[in-house]
């Protein structure tokens, strides 16, 4: 990466959604707004440079039945990055991924460990599945595989009750995220149903994923506390499919999937309007493809949240959020260039024209 020439990004960066400057350069893979001195090899690129997009729920490594090879894993990441989705939150993998930090050619991944669930109550092979009385340790040790995240699988289907239902009692995930917290880390948690969610944001968490069971009673709890929200919507989209398949054994299962899916955009931009958090996830991996930032992004402008909060949510804000720099003075040179504004159409972000990773332009 070192003999990369100066490159020189010009036209339109969007250091923010209304920091536009001319122009940039990266020199040993670091950004710079100063013209560098006497720089003889110099590659320019032209167009409007975003941060590298962020998918804040995505499973590098992780297949349909579970872990997957390293080479499934590196296509996972490549096919992400060609995708211009440069930070991952890796929101759960059995799989070891550290190699990838090794990788100047691959996204960043912030890691959460490995999905924690009830016994029986999740996708067989994702998860470490246990009862509550070991949860607080599996929550220790899941911290320090992580990379600031944890993730519990907050509720699932209950197949004596026959439909979704919380997977853990309030004085488990009480002592859980009070031991997260104290560890230094945050935790978030799947969420479908409405049922798991206030005794999880009262109990201090700090991220729903999914959230679709999100209700206008529950909106001013989760806006109080600042809980972020990442609805996955792409992945929402498949629930109408899944109840199909459960509708002969969990009739009553199918027939919340189906409501909860009705109301998803209701749900998104009334998030919004209350001032909760919201960011961009598509759920890649498993049964999901990756590379589906840009549908996601789309999806969010599609249930009222306005485009440039939208792109918001997967570059200057998401970043924030997740403790990574933007397009700032020094700062590793990941980014994104686009034929045209984004700000003014999301669906731009589906054709990158370059993609530079840690100053290198993939070609």
């Amino acid at each position: 990466m070192n003999d990369e020439p100066v490159l020189h990004v010009k036209g339109r960066v969007l250091v923010g959604p209304e920091d536009v400057r001319d122009e940039l350069w990266v020199v040993d893979g670091r950004i710079t707004y100063d013209r560098p001195v006497n720089a003889s090899d110099i590659r320019t690129v032209s167009g409007w440079a975003l941060p590298g997009l962020v998918d804040a729920h995505c499973h590098v490594g992780l297949g349909v039945e579970g872990p997957v090879d390293v080479d499934v894993a590196e296509k996972q990441a490549l096919t992400d990055r060609d995708a211009g989705t440069l930070l991952i939150r890796d929101a759960g993998s059995p799989s070891d991924t550290r190699w990838i930090d090794d990788r100047d050619d691959l996204p960043d991944i912030i890691r959460a460990g490995r999905h924690i669930a009830r016994t029986r109550r999740y996708i067989r092979g994702f998860a470490h599945e246990i009862e509550p009385d070991e949860l607080v340790a599996y929550v220790a040790q899941e911290a320090r595989r992580g990379d600031g995240w944890v993730k519990l699988v907050g509720d699932w289907i209950d197949r004596e009750v026959g439909d979704l239902a919380p997977c853990w009692p309030r004085e488990a995930v009480e002592a859980a995220i009070a031991e997260a917290h104290r560890l230094g880390v945050r935790v978030t948690a799947h969420c479908f149903a409405e049922s798991s969610l206030r005794d999880l944001v009262e109990a201090g968490i700090d991220c729903v994923e999914h959230a679709t069971g999100l209700t206008d009673d529950l909106i001013p709890l989760f806006a109080s506390r600042g809980v972020a929200i990442v609805p996955t919507l792409v992945n929402i989209a498949t629930f109408p499919s899944m109840a199909a398949g459960g509708e002969t054994k969990f009739p009553r299962w199918s027939a919340h999937m189906r409501r909860l899916h009705e109301r998803r955009y209701d749900t998104v931009r009334n998030a919004y309007d209350a001032g909760i958090p919201v960011y961009v996830g598509t759920d890649a991996g498993s049964s999901l493809p990756h590379g589906l930032v840009a549908a996601e992004v789309a999806e969010l402008v599609t249930a009222g949240i306005p485009p440039v909060e939208a792109l918001s949510a997967t570059t200057w804000t998401a970043r924030e959020w997740l403790g990574r720099p933007g397009l700032d003075e020094g700062a590793p040179a990941d980014l994104v260039v686009y034929e045209r504004d984004p700000r003014t159409d999301v669906r731009v972000l589906g054709a990158p024209s370059r993609v530079v990773l840690n100053g290198w332009v993939v070609d």
